[in-house]
């Protein structure tokens, strides 16, 4: 499906696999693309949205009060909100597990986790972002240093040894990405068609 005809002011984008999200600067958010699991249809009345992303059958948005909204397939348990789950400043959609930054700087994940995706590890805290790729889990802290887990066949939560001043991350379905301060990138992980040979 094309972009819905007439779609302005939009603020931020995001996309699953098969469907694409795009949310408006009054906080409502638009959906269009596959929708064999309600991925596409927003909540009704749903509103005063802040962030937005979307899974591969699933689609989250975050809340200016810190709380959640999803809806979408939910065979993994991916749009199962944990109960009590409030200060959310941050999220991030896997494929079928999703996760969400606190404003505490822990992380919080729920959803498949059948590589571990969703068993974030003990003890972590200071963390600035969280991103999520098919099956695995990144998230940046403070520090600038990076730390990966789940799926890691492809090596993609081999975080690179002396990976450091990192500002922004990112995850494929089977690769890895940084973003340093001085402008350069790193790319680990799946590597069949290029996408972690740097330009």
């Amino acid at each position: 499906r094309s972009v819905p005809v007439g779609l302005s002011n939009v603020v931020a984008i995001a996309g699953g696999v098969f469907h694409s999200l795009a949310l408006k600067n009054n906080g409502t958010v638009a959906a269009w693309g596959d929708n064999f699991f309600g991925q596409s249809t927003v909540s009704a009345g749903l509103s005063n949205v802040v962030g937005i992303s979307g899974g591969l059958y699933h689609s989250l948005a975050l809340k200016d009060d810190g709380t959640l909204v999803t809806w979408g397939d939910n065979s993994s348990g991916q749009t199962n909100v944990p109960p009590g789950l409030a200060n959310v400043a941050a999220i991030a959609a896997g494929d079928n597990h999703s996760l969400a930054l606190k404003g505490d700087s822990t992380v919080v994940a729920w959803g498949d986790n059948s590589f571990g995706q969703s068993t974030v590890p003990a003890g972590l805290s200071g963390v600035v972002a969280i991103a999520a790729g098919g099956s695995h889990s990144l998230a940046l802290k403070a520090d600038g240093t990076v730390v990966a887990w789940g799926y890691d066949f492809y090596s993609q939560t081999n975080v690179p040894t002396g990976l450091s001043n990192v500002v922004s991350i990112a995850g494929g379905g089977w690769h890895s990405l940084a973003l340093k301060s001085d402008g350069s990138v790193v790319a680990w992980g799946y590597n069949a068609y290029g996408q972690t040979n740097i330009p």
